[in-house]
């Protein structure tokens, strides 16, 4: 299992988790195949990622 990392560091964690949803309901939109984990992670500076396995 591999994880790929969201290019954007977001300040809040709800801001991160917006992205998470948007990826969970439109993946088919932007052509990618569903992920099947994704979850919100906090880095050592204390901004919020999004990682997932495709």
């Amino acid at each position: 299992m591999r994880w790929v990392y969201w290019v954007r560091l977001y300040e809040t964690k709800f801001q991160a988790g917006c992205l998470v949803r948007r990826m969970e309901n439109d993946w088919w939109v932007y052509g990618y195949d569903c992920p099947r984990e994704i979850e919100v992670f906090q880095s050592t500076k204390g901004r919020y990622g999004v990682r997932f396995v495709p």
